[in-house]
């Protein structure tokens, strides 16, 4: 899970630094002083899953902060104060610890979130598509249709035997909205349909499709996941 923690104390950041990096599951983005600047880093990057949040801060409380996204990943509250708590939940922060805390503490309180997290996963691995704007059109995608997604700077393109569709996404946005049971990540700038796959040869991957052949490279940092994701019979 991809977080990020807000907080205008920095013994608390320094801690909350230490306990997550304790945490396997747990992927620390960045850490901010202050919730404005934050909410550009949010917005463009599109894959945060948990928030951790102080309260009482300058320039902008996390209550105030909370209401200001469109929409809000989890969020863990982290205070000295236990009267916001009430206002807190009101918008489904998923757990509310009081400061000094603890690492027992704070791991029920990340594991309750993983627990959301991998549901809405499961969720998503039940749909069989999505849909994608197309000049003025809404054009739907199934997943197996797709046979490779590649990054194009601030773009994606995503590719299906025929087709091909430009969209304003980052490359971690768009695996995260892709069910993992299907498709892996290869290389940096590039994920693969599992089942679309026909070769592997050495460090590339071929793809047949109707103009011929894709050839796609495997990044070194990706090669192991990947031979645990295809169904490899024989060493």
């Amino acid at each position: 899970m991809n977080c990020i923690i807000i907080d205008d104390d920095e013994l608390s950041r320094t801690v909350l630094e230490k306990f997550i990096k304790r945490t396997g599951f747990l992927n620390l983005m960045n850490s901010f002083k202050n919730a404005p600047d934050s909410i550009p880093y949010i917005n463009r990057r599109g894959d945060i899953d948990l928030i951790f949040l102080d309260v009482e801060m300058p320039e902008m409380t996390g209550i105030d902060f909370m209401k200001s996204l469109k929409n809000l990943p989890q969020v863990i509250i982290i205070s000295a104060k236990q009267k916001y708590a009430l206002e807190a939940f009101e918008y489904d922060v998923t757990d509310y610890l009081l400061k000094p805390i603890s690492y027992p503490r704070l791991y029920k309180a990340v594991d309750k979130a993983y627990n959301r997290y991998k549901e809405n996963n499961n969720t998503k691995d039940k749909k069989d598509g999505f849909f994608i704007k197309n000049n003025s059109t809404l054009v739907r995608i199934k997943y197996t249709d797709i046979y490779w997604v590649e990054a194009l700077e601030n773009y994606v393109g995503i590719n299906t035997k025929d087709s091909k569709y430009t969209i304003h996404f980052t490359m971690k946005a768009i695996e995260n909205e892709l069910p993992s049971s299907i498709f892996t990540r290869v290389h940096r700038s590039f994920i693969v349909n599992i089942n679309k796959i026909d070769i592997i040869e050495e460090n590339t991957i071929v793809l047949k499709v109707t103009k011929g052949i894709k050839t796609i490279p495997i990044g070194k940092s990706y090669r192991d996941k990947l031979m645990d994701d295809i169904n490899l019979v024989a060493k």
